[in-house]
């Protein structure tokens, strides 16, 4: 779980969006890793 806040933390960190496009890319892209992150969480289990 904590890998998972500082990859969020990255990703929205890293990322300067200036127009609603972006920001939608940067929580496309959050989204994205956050259904990565489950998918391993959910394989290891």
């Amino acid at each position: 779980m904590t890998r998972l806040a500082l990859i969020l933390a990255a990703v929205f960190g890293l990322s300067a969006c200036e127009t609603i496009k972006g920001a939608g890319q940067d929580l496309q892209s959050a989204g994205q890793t956050i259904e990565s992150e489950a998918a391993e969480s959910q394989a290891n289990m």
